[in-house]
């Protein structure tokens, strides 16, 4: 159980309880939850309703059970970047899902993660793709969870095949490829998509680049810089090519979030593991 405390300042003074609350974030489905936990809002340590009326220099505690069970754990060790009472930061290597899938089971990054945090369910914010590797981000809570989705700030590094040496935007409708249950392609009639690139370095007709997306797409990266001629090296769903690497030439390096409870900016960075940085030191 997370239990989180808040003293109330001069400025919130004569707020009620559920308006507070709703202001840092809380939605009304888990204010129904704390409602209905045993003393799951108090101020002052007294049992608290939701209408109650705040004053200056109370201290609000809420108590959010952590609802549902993790996967199996797995003998994986997956190194841990950050951890609190909120939040974790996972260094997801390649070849190895976020998720359990009917093709996966027992060794999944949720496995991994398992050994870390136990007696709730597992939240990813975000995925990334069984192949590619970087900083995966992973709620506690449901708190952390709301809060967190939608608003993390992603730096991906790719190496391309052939030489981007100017900044540019891709801004193309992503869908699904026929009947394929993976493979995306470009259609008018597909989502909306952008992805902003800039060039790190360029050499042996390959290029380095650090890369932020707008969207969320599945495969957006890999099925963009396809599209458009210069495919990630190593991806050979995309015409990539594998000489260098044996997967998608993808890493999520650094991420940039504002804590989910302390409001207070948070960078966190999965440096390249080892067979990305051998492809940009032999070959960039």
């Amino acid at each position: 159980m997370r239990k989180i405390n808040f003293e109330i300042s001069e400025a919130q003074n004569g707020c009620m309880i559920k308006d507070f609350l709703k202001n840092f974030g809380v939605s009304s489905s888990l204010l129904t939850k704390l409602k209905q936990t045993e003393n799951g809002i108090t101020v002052n340590n007294r049992f608290a309703r939701a209408i109650d009326v705040l004053y200056t220099g109370d201290v609000l505690q809420i108590k959010i059970e952590n609802r549902g069970t993790m996967p199996a754990p797995s003998a994986a060790e997956v190194h841990i970047l950050y951890e609190d009472e909120d939040l974790l930061v996972a260094d997801k290597p390649p070849f190895m899902p976020v998720h359990e899938s009917r093709n996966h089971r027992g060794d999944a990054l949720s496995n991994a993660v398992a050994n870390h945090i136990e007696n709730t369910a597992f939240r990813s914010v975000y995925r990334l793709d069984r192949d590619t590797s970087g900083a995966v981000l992973i709620a506690k809570h449901e708190l952390s969870a709301a809060k967190l989705a939608g608003k993390i700030k992603k730096d991906y590094y790719a190496v391309v095949s052939g030489v981007l040496s100017e900044s540019g935007t891709i801004n193309l409708p992503i869908k699904r490829m026929n009947e394929s249950i993976i493979k995306r392609c470009i259609g008018e009639d597909g989502e909306y998509a952008v992805t902003h690139y800039e060039p790190v370095s360029i050499k042996n007709n390959c290029t380095l680049l650090k890369i932020n997306l707008e969207t969320g797409r599945t495969h957006q990266i890999r099925v963009h810089f396809s599209h458009i001629g210069y495919p990630l090296l190593g991806d050979t769903l995309y015409g990539g090519d594998h000489k260098y690497i044996n997967r998608q030439a993808l890493h999520c390096r650094d991420i940039y979030f504002i804590h989910p409870v302390t409001e207070k900016p948070v960078h966190i960075t999965s440096p390249f593991p080892h067979d990305f940085k051998q492809l940009i030191q032999e070959n960039l």
